[in-house]
């Protein structure tokens, strides 16, 4: 077997079928990109037409198979109505990818039910209801791969954790009960958990130089993370190769969590 062939055996989605949520900006553009240049055909749910059509057109321009549909993940509706949308491009996904999110941070004192709810609903309701509406199909398939982006909120509290907090450490949970219920089937259930990155979602620490500076530090790196940084860890669990992983928090930090 030629090495090419090897890696394509390990690593290769061709034929596979990918949603990903929160696939317009950030981690979850990256991971897109790195699922259809892996040969998926990949449906990206977000809320924004404009950085929807630019993503996809970015992707379909370098020949990968890729689609848009425009949702609010906030409601239960706004749910599964993406998620009948997203089935009806190209067939009944094996992967799917929750990295939608919302980021609201206020002091816990000042919590209020409306930011409570609304954090819950995108953060955790929507990867559950994705994944009971998807994960029962893969499992009758025999295939298929389940991948949520949570935090480092999800396994301790500092910067004003909060809902957010809460939320992530949740998503975690929800992944251990959906790989207990599908792995016996092939469907593995995972998480990715960033450190501080560069993105949209993060934009309140960003825009300071100096919190930045700082939070690099803390890295065994010595530097904060991109976007693309996830892209070979989400092909990895995507594919074959991870077919013995399930149930896991996978840390692409830059050794922030263990420094």
């Amino acid at each position: 077997m030629t090495s090419s062939a090897y890696l394509s055996e390990l690593f290769s989605l061709d034929g596979r079928v990918a949603v990903v949520t929160g696939g317009s900006s950030g981690i979850g553009r990256a991971i897109a990109g790195a699922l259809a240049r892996a040969g998926a055909s990949v449906v990206v749910v977000a809320r924004k037409e404009r950085e929807l059509t630019s993503t996809v057109d970015e992707l379909t321009a370098e020949g990968c198979r890729a689609a848009w549909v425009s949702a609010d993940l906030g409601t239960r509706e706004g749910v599964r109505a993406a998620a009948e949308q997203a089935a009806g491009v190209f067939g009944e996904p094996d992967i799917l990818v929750n990295s939608a999110g919302v980021n609201l941070r206020p002091p816990m004192d000042e919590l209020t039910d409306e930011v409570w709810d609304t954090t819950m609903a995108v953060n955790l309701e929507a990867p559950y209801l994705l994944g009971q509406r998807f994960g029962p199909g893969m499992a009758e398939r025999g295939f298929g791969r389940i991948i949520h982006i949570t935090s480092q909120q999800a396994h301790r509290a500092f910067v004003q954790s909060g809902a957010y907090g809460v939320s992530k450490g949740a998503l975690e949970s929800l992944a251990r009960s959906q790989a207990e219920a599908w792995s016996r089937h092939g469907v593995t259930c995972n998480t990715l958990v960033p450190g501080f990155v560069m993105t949209p979602l993060n934009e309140r620490l960003s825009s300071d130089p100096e919190k930045v500076a700082a939070l690099a530090e803390r890295t065994m790196a010595g530097r904060n993370g991109l976007a693309q940084d996830f892209a070979g860890a989400a092909v990895f669990l995507a594919g074959q190769a991870s077919g013995y992983v399930t149930g896991q928090a996978i840390f692409v930090d830059g050794g922030l969590s263990v420094h």
